[in-house]
C-alpha cells in the first residue's frame, strides 16, 4: 500500500493493516532466551482453514506456523488450532479454557472473530474482552494478537464496524492488532486484486487469499519480533488492571462436561455415526440424547450466566428452560442450517445482574420445528460465565 496518512488513528503509514500497540514482549523475551514456542489460533471457520484446498497446509494459520517454524530456528514450536467454524467470539470466551488452554500456557495467541461476531456491540464486547481477561487472568504469559479477516462487511473502510468494536478492546489492553480486512481494502482501491479472486464466497480465502492473509501477518511479525521496524515496545507487560470495559464480559466463561448435570432417565449417551453429517466440529461428538417429551435435566453452577451448547441437526426439536424458579421459556434452536447437518450451536440464558447461584432445568418439550424430522435434544456441553 502507499506510504500515505491513512487517515485513521493508530494505523501507521505504509502499514494500514498493523496497529502495534504493545506489541509482543514475552515472545521476544522467550526468543531471546531458551525454551519451546506455544502458539494458539482461537477464531472462527477461516482460522480452522476453510476454502484452503489443504487446510493444514495452505491455509493463513498453516503459513504462518510454517513461518514461525522457519524463523525461531529450529527451535520446538507447538501450535494449536482452535477455530471452529461458524463460531463468535460470545462461543470463543466460552470455548478459550478447553480448546487453548487446557493442556498449559501459550505463549501467543491470534485471535480471530471480526467476520462472524454480529450487530450486537455489547455481545461482542463482552466476547472480546472476557477472551482477553481470561487469556491474562488464567495465562498471564501469554502475548494476544488480534486479526480481522475479510468479508463485504469488512471491506467498506479501513475500520468499518466490527472492527472497530474489537479495537475499543484491542485499545484498553493494549493488544496489536493486524487488519487483514484493511490490506485487502487497500489492494482493492488500487485496483490491484478483486475481492472475489480471493475469496469467490464473499468469506472464504482461497488459496491466493490465504496467501494474501499470510503475508500480511508475516509482515507484521518481521517487525514485532525479528527487525525492529515498527515502533518498538516499551518492554512493559501488560496487566489485567482498571475496571472492564463492559460489565457482564466473559472473563469466567467455561464450557463444562455433560456429566456435570443430572439427567431424568430418557437420556441416552450418544456419538454421531460415520453417516451422520457433521460441520462446524472437529471435537468429540459424544453427547447426551432424549427425544421424549418431559426428558428433563438440572444444573447449578456459580456466576452471572448459564447456557448449553447442542448438538442441533435435522432432528433436533423445542426445549423449554428454567433458571432459579423462574417460570419456563421456550426455544427452538432448529435453524436452515440443521437441516442438512448437524453443528455445535449454543444456547445461553439471560444473565444475572450480579454474580450468584444459578439452579438450571432443561426439559424437553416433545415439540418440534415444522422442517425438523424429529424432537431430539442432543447436548455436547454445559456453559456458564
Amino acid at each position: 500500500m502507499p506510504d500515505t496518512d491513512t487517515g485513521v488513528p493508530g494505523l501507521t503509514p505504509g502499514h494500514a493493516w498493523i496497529v502495534p500497540r504493545m506489541g509482543l514482549p514475552r515472545v521476544c523475551a522467550k526468543r531471546a532466551g531458551d525454551g519451546d514456542v506455544t502458539v494458539a489460533f482461537l477464531g472462527g471457520s477461516i482460522t480452522e482453514g476453510a476454502g484452503a484446498s489443504a487446510a493444514d497446509e495452505t491455509s493463513w494459520r498453516a503459513l504462518t506456523e510454517k513461518y514461525l517454524r522457519k524463523r525461531l530456528d529450529g527451535r520446538l514450536l507447538r501450535c494449536i488450532n482452535a477455530g471452529v467454524g461458524g463460531t463468535d467470539s460470545t462461543l470463543g470466551a466460552h470455548r478459550l479454557r478447553e480448546h487453548v488452554l487446557r493442556e498449559g500456557q501459550v505463549d501467543l495467541l491470534f485471535v480471530e472473530f471480526s467476520v462472524n461476531d454480529g450487530e450486537d456491540r455489547e455481545e461482542s464486547l463482552r466476547g472480546m474482552e472476557g477472551i482477553v481477561r481470561q487469556c491474562r487472568r488464567l495465562s498471564p504469559a501469554t502475548d494476544l494478537c488480534f486479526i480481522y479477516t475479510g468479508a463485504d462487511k469488512n471491506l467498506t473502510s479501513l475500520r468499518p464496524f466490527n472492527i472497530a468494536v474489537h479495537e475499543e478492546v484491542a485499545e484498553h489492553y493494549g493488544i496489536p492488532s493486524v487488519n487483514f480486512a484493511a490490506g485487502v481494502y487497500g489492494l482493492i482501491q488500487e485496483g490491484r486484486v478483486e475481492w472475489g479472486d480471493l475469496a469467490p464466497d464473499g468469506y472464504h480465502p482461497n488459496d491466493e487469499g490465504h496467501a494474501r492473509y499470510a503475508r500480511f501477518q508475516q509482515e507484521y511479525l518481521d517487525a514485532a519480533l525479528f527487525a525492529g521496524e515498527l515502533p518498538a515496545s516499551s518492554g512493559q507487560i501488560p496487566k489485567l488492571l482498571g475496571e472492564p470495559l463492559i460489565a457482564g464480559n466473559y472473563e469466567h466463561a467455561a464450557m463444562l462436561i455433560y456429566e456435570a448435570a443430572d439427567y431424568s432417565e430418557h437420556f441416552r449417551i450418544r456419538k454421531l455415526r460415520p453417516n451422520e453429517p457433521l460441520m462446524n466440529w472437529r471435537y468429540s461428538t459424544e453427547h447426551v440424547f432424549a427425544e421424549a417429551s418431559g426428558a428433563s435435566l438440572t444444573f447449578q453452577v456459580e456466576g452471572r450466566g448459564a447456557g448449553m451448547l447442542l448438538l442441533c441437526g435435522p432432528d433436533t426439536g423445542i426445549l423449554e428452560y428454567s433458571v432459579n424458579g423462574a417460570p419456563y421459556v421456550a426455544v427452538n434452536p432448529f435453524d436452515d442450517w440443521c437441516i442438512g447437518a448437524y453443528r455445535p450451536v449454543p444456547v445461553l440464558f439471560p444473565a444475572l445482574e450480579h454474580h450468584g447461584e444459578l439452579q438450571v432445568t432443561v426439559r424437553n418439550t416433545g415439540r418440534k420445528d415444522e422442517r425438523s424430522k424429529g424432537t431430539g435434544l442432543r447436548i455436547l456441553k454445559l456453559l456458564t460465565s
